[in-house]
């Protein structure tokens, strides 16, 4: 049977470098969505690809829509009759710059409510042995957060909880109030910390019917790339190139994967403890 991928946040960046690498890595009879929430550019990245192994379609995807998700996975399920590779990787950017009450709104819609509404998607239209990989980063976990927080993230049974947290958060920087409180200033950090909850709260849900099924489930965190984005934060001249970032990725993809990895945050093909207290459970 011929396989299927998806990456979303797939015009530039990384999500650009995992399209390829996908295209490369698959067979002639597979195909790769690359995906995005502008046509125009969706068109070039198509039409800019290296030629690979694998046909590459460019689809409209707009994570920040609640209706999107939905209406692509239905679409799929129709052409292909499951998905074997979903890797989420839309991320809506943050600068130095940039007051967190007047993005916080579109931040999270894109990437917590994004994350979550694809993970319903998609999740039950994957194919015996499927991955579903949600780029993350190493600052979700709860390490990065006051003790006095960790529960609204550790204690949620399902996403719609989770998403009811994340509307907490995202109200209380928007007002003001979360400057007094204890979130981090820096808002990358409770979003990426909810993105990997999220995978968790799926995974605890899916587990048994996953591994009986060959399916792994994870959050993953790439490393810092030399990026336009990461460049406003960080030195990042000696920092791996998105095609370089993608590689480990890939392996966890398409390679036979550790079964300890499903429902965790890897890195470089290691799990990263979610709790100060329970390490990597």
């Amino acid at each position: 049977m011929s396989r299927v991928a998806l990456v979303t946040g797939a015009t530039q960046g990384l999500g650009s470098a995992l399209v390829e690498g996908l295209a490369r890595r698959l067979g002639p009879d597979d195909t790769v969505y690359l995906t995005g929430r502008d046509p125009g550019r969706i068109d070039a990245a198509v039409a800019g690809m290296p030629v690979g192994r694998a046909r590459v379609r460019g689809e409209l995807f707009d994570v920040a829509d609640p209706e999107s998700a939905e209406h692509l996975a239905a679409q799929l399920l129709s052409r292909h009759g499951g998905i074997d590779v979903v890797i989420g990787n839309a991320y809506r950017r943050v600068g130095p710059d940039d007051d967190p009450r007047e993005i916080i709104g579109e931040y999270a819609e894109v990437n917590n409510f994004g994350t979550t509404r694809l993970l319903r998607a998609f999740a039950p239209i994957l194919r015996d042995d499927a991955r579903l990989l949600v780029v993350a980063s190493s600052l979700g976990t709860l390490h990065q957060l006051a003790p006095v927080l960790h529960n609204r993230f550790d204690a949620v049974a399902s996403l719609d909880e989770l998403d009811a947290q994340v509307a907490a958060w995202r109200d209380a920087v928007a007002d003001g109030s979360a400057r007094s409180g204890a979130w981090p200033g820096f808002v990358n950090i409770p979003s990426k910390i909810a993105q990997v909850a999220a995978v968790r709260v799926l995974a605890a849900r899916r587990r048994e019917s996953d591994r009986a099924r060959g399916i792994r489930v994870a959050a993953v965190c790439p490393g810092m790339i030399n990026t336009p984005t990461s460049a406003l934060w960080w030195n990042v001249a000696a920092a791996p190139t998105p095609a370089e970032a993608a590689v480990a990725l890939l392996d966890l993809a398409l390679d036979p994967i550790d079964p300890a990895h499903y429902g965790q945050l890897v890195r470089a093909g290691k799990v990263l403890p979610w709790s100060p207290s329970a390490g990597a459970a």
